[in-house]
């Protein structure tokens, strides 16, 4: 599925979800029966995203609506900043509001959350990743948000790469069986990044050995974990921390030498940005 195929539905999904058989309130009290003009307008900072989602939200309420793109996602905005010009029916106008700002507030929090991370870490090699705890059905969205605060995409889902825990191994299991299953999925599979997670030291050195992996994940390891696994590495592999990083401990964490820091919260814990409508 692509981004725009992914929006196209999500979008269809959330105005079904609100609409139902019809807006009630703004067929039977909805004042503004002609055409207006209203704005949406940041209410604090913000690294903007979203915007396509509110875009198409006012399309398929009433294709005729003009909207006018003020400012695009990835856009740093200080309160009271335009984001949308819209100029069209009323009522249709109301009937997408909520949807359009429920994507915008959203959206617009997991790239200003991200953004922070990034900025904590700037000169360090370290990039920011999320991962695959986002709301369901959300995933294309929430991913293109963290692009929009600086941050990097990890896997999409369970079928772009390999992530192989603890989980998925039997007790006792060995490097020559983990070696054969790299070289056969690489066969059946090239192309295909293989990662592997680690919470021991030991692990990581086990890890080292394999020919065809090219990440190991660090859990929840200490700073001198972080930093002794980073010089056993020496560059041969990519390396990514994760578990429990918050704006507090990020730089700490970078400043080992890691190449990647996986952060959970950045999708399912972000806090929505404040955003509004006005009408003119």
């Amino acid at each position: 599925m692509s981004l725009s195929q992914a929006l196209e539905i999500t979008v269809r999904l959330a105005l079904e979800e609100d609409i139902g058989s019809g807006d009630v309130t703004t067929q039977y009290f909805g004042g503004a029966k002609g055409e207006i003009d209203a704005r949406i307008i940041t209410r604090e900072i913000c690294v903007l995203a979203g915007v396509d989602a509110a875009v198409e939200t006012f399309r398929q309420v009433d294709s005729s609506l003009n909207v006018q793109v003020v400012q695009r996602d990835g856009a740093k905005l200080s309160p009271n900043t335009e984001v949308l010009k819209i100029h069209g029916s009323g009522a249709s106008i109301l009937t997408g509001e909520r949807v359009a700002l429920n994507f915008l507030q959203h959206l617009s929090g997991i790239a200003t959350l991200t953004n922070m991370f990034v900025e904590a870490v700037q000169g360090t090699k370290a990039r920011i990743l999320d991962t695959r705890k986002t709301m369901p059905g959300l995933r294309f969205l929430q991913k293109a948000a963290v692009q929009a605060g600086g941050g990097v995409n990890h896997r999409m889902g369970l079928y772009d790469m390999v992530m192989v825990k603890d989980n998925h191994l039997a007790p006792g299991y060995t490097s020559a069986f983990l070696q054969q299953a790299i070289d056969t999925l690489k066969k059946e599979k090239p192309g295909i990044k293989v990662e592997f997670e680690a919470d021991r030291i030991e692990q990581v050195q086990q890890f080292l050995n394999l020919r065809g992996l090219d990440r190991i994940l660090l859990d929840n390891m200490s700073l001198a974990a972080l930093s002794e696994s980073v010089l056993l590495n020496a560059g041969r592999l990519e390396l990514e921390a994760s578990g429990g990083v918050s704006l507090s401990s990020v730089r700490g964490i970078a400043e080992t030498g890691v190449d990647f820091i996986s952060i959970g919260a950045l999708t399912h814990s972000v806090p929505a940005v404040d955003l509004s409508m006005e009408f003119n």
